[in-house]
């Protein structure tokens, strides 16, 4: 399971699809040299996003060579079918989508029955209030702020605005789940993710493109706080 505590140390999710797949467990070393406090693996299977990523075996194998949490996300039609899987794989955090699960409720209270982390996300078009029901059972809540399916892409800033409203449910509720951001996460957007709520900042290309990784994950970090320091 995750610890809330993090929402006040913010974490850096370095994203595999990124990575260099030639040398997969290099990717993982530098990720965690460099600083990145998990790791993310977008799991794609051509339906629900046009790709196709990765599946179970990857986190199997790499798993035992790390000492990060495994964030698995599942942007796949029938999430349900595939938990078992990566709960067997060794994952830390599975994450569904809300637009791709009828039953969600009962798959976030099995994910957690498995004794692993669950998250839940939504694309930018699903509005944040359609989580209310969720948000007491799960443990993480990702914010997708560009449209699933490649990295690369630039954050859509209004997607913040969920991300903001979704901080203020969590305190006036008294909830504890961390909230994540995901898509166009660089030094030039962290303040915003911070100022907004965000707790963990999943990062691809600005990570594993930049020529120090480790300066990145400091700068991403400090922008971030400098963000949440003014929200407060």
């Amino acid at each position: 399971m995750i610890s809330s505590g993090l929402m006040e140390k913010p974490a850096v999710a370095a994203s595999l699809l990124a990575a260099d797949m030639f040398d997969m467990g290099a990717s993982i070393a530098l990720a965690e040299s460099a600083g990145a406090d998990w790791i993310h693996v977008d799991v794609m299977d051509g339906s629900f996003v046009p790709s196709i990523t990765f599946g179970d075996k990857l986190v199997a194998d790499l798993k035992p060579h790390s000492r990060l949490p495994f964030d698995v996300h599942l942007m796949t039609v029938g999430p349900e079918h595939l938990v078992p899987a990566f709960v067997k794989a060794g994952a830390d955090t599975i994450t569904f989508h809300l637009e791709a699960s009828v039953h969600a409720h009962r798959l976030a209270e099995t994910i957690r029955a498995a004794g692993v982390g669950c998250g839940v996300s939504i694309v930018p078009s699903t509005p944040a209030s359609l989580l209310s029901e969720l948000l007491p059972v799960v443990d993480l809540v990702l914010v997708m702020t560009v449209d699933p399916g490649a990295g690369g892409q630039a954050l859509i800033p209004a997607c913040l605005d969920k991300c903001s409203a979704l901080a203020e449910e969590r305190e006036r509720r008294g909830l504890s789940f961390l909230l994540s951001v995901d898509g166009g996460i660089n030094v030039g957007t962290a303040e915003a993710a911070g100022a907004a709520g965000a707790d963990v900042l999943v990062m691809g290309s600005a990570f594993f493109s930049a020529p120090d990784p480790a300066a990145i994950v400091e700068r991403v970090k400090l922008a971030h706080r400098s963000g949440r320091s003014g929200r407060r």
